[in-house]
Order: C-alpha cells, then sequence, then structure tokens
C-alpha cells in the first residue's frame, strides 16, 4: 500500500514539474515579447504594435505566475505536507487550501488571458472590427458568469474538512441581543 501512496506522489511530482517547465517557458516568451517591444520602440515602429506587444507580454507573464503557484501548490499541498509554523510564515497566495481554489485561480487566469488577448487583437485591428470579434468578449462574459456561479460553491477541500467560506461570501459580524433590562 505504501508503494501505491509513493509512486502516486511521483505522478504529481512529474506533474508538478511539467507545470514549472511551462512556467519558465511563459517566462521566457514574455521576456522575447517584452523585447520584440523594445526593438520597435527603437526602431520607431506603430504605437499599437508595441503596445499589443507589452500587453501580450504582460498576460503571458501572469499565466507564467500562475503556473508557478500551481507548481507549488502541488509540491507542498500534494506531495509534501509542510510543518504548520513553516506554512503561516508564507504569504496568503501562496497557501491554497485545496483544488477549489487551484481550479478558481486557474478559470481566472483564463479570463484574465482572454481579456488581454481581446484587447490585443482590438489594438492590432484599429477601427476594422466585425461582427465576429464580437464572439470572443461573449464567451469572456459566459466564463465570467460561471467563475461566478464556481466560487459561490462551498469549499470542503480545507484541511479542517468543514465547509469554507466561498470567495467573495460575506461574513456576518455578530451582534449581541438586545438588552430585556428595564430602562430607568
Amino acid at each position: 500500500m505504501l508503494r501505491i501512496a509513493l509512486s502516486l506522489r511521483l505522478v504529481l511530482l512529474s506533474a508538478a514539474f511539467g507545470t514549472f517547465v511551462g512556467a519558465l517557458i511563459m517566462f521566457w516568451q514574455g521576456l522575447a515579447l517584452t523585447f520584440e517591444a523594445a526593438e520597435g520602440l527603437y526602431r520607431h515602429a506603430d504605437h499599437k504594435l508595441i503596445t499589443a506587444a507589452v500587453m501580450g507580454a504582460t498576460d503571458i507573464f501572469l499565466f507564467g505566475i500562475v503556473l508557478a503557484i500551481f507548481t507549488y501548490a502541488i509540491v507542498f499541498g500534494f506531495v509534501f505536507k509542510l510543518a504548520r509554523h513553516d506554512r503561516k510564515k508564507l504569504r496568503a497566495w501562496m497557501r491554497p487550501t485545496g483544488m477549489h481554489e487551484l481550479k478558481t485561480t486557474l478559470i481566472s487566469a483564463i479570463l484574465v488571458y482572454l481579456v488581454v488577448d481581446f484587447a490585443t487583437d482590438w489594438a492590432e485591428l484599429g477601427n476594422t472590427l466585425s461582427w465576429q470579434m464580437l464572439v470572443k468578449p461573449a464567451s469572456i462574459l459566459m466564463l465570467a458568469a460561471a467563475l461566478r456561479l464556481f466560487a459561490n460553491e462551498p469549499n470542503t477541500d480545507d484541511e479542517n474538512g468543514s465547509d469554507a467560506t466561498p470567495v467573495g461570501a460575506h461574513v456576518p459580524v455578530a451582534t449581541p441581543p438586545p438588552s430585556t433590562a428595564p430602562q430607568a
């Protein structure tokens, strides 16, 4: 039984390595696009193309950051367990509570990617927009609505096994009951 558990950890570790390599590729691609934009600035290229390249590079860097967070979450959330005092020293974004939070992060990153991709396409095309360009914003709105519904699901992945507060939910503050003592 222990062998099976260790082999599953190895599979998860290989998945984490894959996401890490993917993050490195995204960072490299973002740097290449940034240098391309700088070269366009030096050669006095069209400012719309430079803006589109910088927006695309920013989008690529953000996706690389998400992949790096996923790598960390897989390694220290599913393969190795950090001690509680070590885990508390980390920033909140480095302490994912479970798969629900990871899925929400991934869907959010995809939405950001699609928004920046649409803005980049719009910047490159200028005023020559057609009705087909409305397909991407419509899909972005539908994905955002799905994320909103998904984010309101109860999270049962936390360490205690209890339902956590859904993302964006309001936590009511307890108020004392009104006093029944007679007023003087």
